[in-house]
């Protein structure tokens, strides 16, 4: 099973930074854009944005980041910790698009070392495909900071809450308010007898990727690399491990949003055309004309709730809900699925990938009928990903695209038996809120330093 370690990472001095916490860490880099990157790096000279997206042209940037990272500790801005220690992060929040005046909910995590194992060893599970581009970035980064800069996001087995009363021996440390609205503490763990049993407790569970897949990926790369170049480095070597924030995966307070599919750049559309062809697979229900986000979202939601769905809207107002049809409706796993099993792409895919809502997008539509192969999918050609389905909703409706795809969230069991099925779905199939902050800690990956 799964093996972790506390960490001795490199952690921001506060007393150097005026702003606080909040003025120096950054969401992950692979969710921000231009415009937060400026605002971020405008923030403090020091904001960890400088280091995950570096300035400068091609391979120029990396080399900056490096030089950035390595003077950042002369001048002891980062600083590292005296004694190993799992770090703590509560994150209290009100999922987007709820009440704000309901009681917060929490998500209590830790930051941790984990041992980097092949995904063939079953004990770290992908649930998603990855893409060669960020790997090689991400790769780049890496050997030019020898650092693990942002963590992952792994979901570990407990549903007795065993691990609970070691998570609650914490030390505070700081915290901050994120513009999204998002409460961040962080404490430290570090009596040996909590930090013993957070390790044996993890050690009864395999881990789940929740996010940062491309980054666990490019670690084994880079410590594959390391090894070879230093055939004497010991079992404990911190190239070996990887820095990432582990959470309860059977809390029930997890939140998982969809992402959405905005498919744009099409030779030619018609949404009549779409529907006629979606009928070989789906029972269509036609919404009414100008049906806003709320609506079609909780028309998609009363049909997810009778069998797999999705929902399409169109530029001229028109909105659709697709259901899988009756014929295709056998619970996953058991007995055949005819309809399915049938045709010409589905028929091809594992079945417990068959019913899922993604892939019946993208293996269902988006291949057949739309004609966007698997290779432009993962070029992103033709689609964006869209997680606000009422700003994509008005970006469509004013023109932009051709049709946009609205998605339930998938439940984390569903996710769970993907990833231990051995299988993967689309890239971008779930979105976990909120995002885990970079710059909390930076583990750095020297052969020569033991854990």
């Amino acid at each position: 099973m799964a093996e972790i370690a506390p960490l001795t990472p490199l952690r921001y001095d506060l007393s150097r930074v005026p702003g606080g916490l909040g003025t120096i860490i950054a969401p992950p880099y692979d969710v921000i854009s231009p415009e937060e990157r400026a605002v971020l790096a405008a923030r403090d000279p020091h904001n960890v944005v400088h280091l995950i997206l570096p300035e400068g042209e091609g391979d120029a940037k990396y080399a900056h980041a490096g030089q950035l990272f390595a003077k950042w500790q002369a001048e002891r801005v980062l600083v590292r910790d005296d004694e190993p220690a799992f770090y703590r992060l509560d994150q209290r929040f009100v999922p987007p698009g709820g009440d704000a005046n309901a009681p917060k909910l929490l998500r209590r995590g830790f930051l941790a070392l984990v041992r980097l194992v092949p995904f063939s060893a079953r004990v770290v599970l992908p649930h998603e495909r990855t893409l060669s581009g960020p790997k090689e970035d991400r790769l780049k980064l890496f050997r030019a900071t020898r650092a693990n800069l942002s963590p992952g996001f792994m979901l570990y087995r407990d549903a007795r809450g065993e691990l609970a009363p070691a998570l609650a021996e914490a030390e505070p440390i700081a915290e901050t308010r994120t513009a999204d609205g998002v409460e961040h503490a962080l404490a430290k763990i570090r009596r040996p007898e909590a930090v013993r049993a957070i390790v044996d407790g993890i050690a009864r569970s395999t881990l789940l990727i929740a996010d940062g897949h491309h980054r666990y990926e490019t670690a084994v790369r880079h410590a594959e690399e390391v090894s070879a170049a230093h055939p004497g480095a010991g079992p404990r070597a911190e190239h070996r491990f990887f820095m990432t924030f582990l959470v309860n995966g059977d809390d029930p307070d997890l939140v998982v949003f969809p992402t959405h599919r905005h498919v744009h750049s099409l030779a030619s559309f018609s949404f009549d055309t779409l529907l006629r062809d979606a009928r070989a697979l789906f029972d269509v229900q036609e919404l009414p004309q100008g049906a806003d986000a709320p609506a079609i979202l909780a028309a998609l939601s009363r049909a997810g709730s009778r069998g797999p769905s999705l929902a399409a809207a169109s530029r001229d107002g028109r909105a659709a809900v697709l259901t899988l049809r009756a014929e295709g409706s056998g619970p996953p796993g058991e007995g055949r699925d005819p309809l399915l099993e049938a045709h010409p792409t589905l028929g091809r895919q594992p079945a417990v990938l068959r019913r899922t809502d993604v892939t019946l997008l993208h293996t269902g539509i988006l291949e057949p009928v739309l004609g966007i192969t698997p290779a432009a999918q993962a070029a992103k050609t033709n689609l964006w990903y869209p997680q606000n389905a009422a700003s994509a909703l008005a970006e469509l409706r004013g023109g932009k695209g051709d049709v946009l795809f609205l998605m339930n969230a998938m439940p984390v069991a569903q996710v769970r038996s993907v990833a231990e099925a051995g299988e993967v779905m689309p890239q971008k199939s779930t979105f976990f809120y909120p995002k885990v902050p970079t710059g909390l800690a930076i583990h750095t990956l020297h052969p020569e330093r033991s854990i």
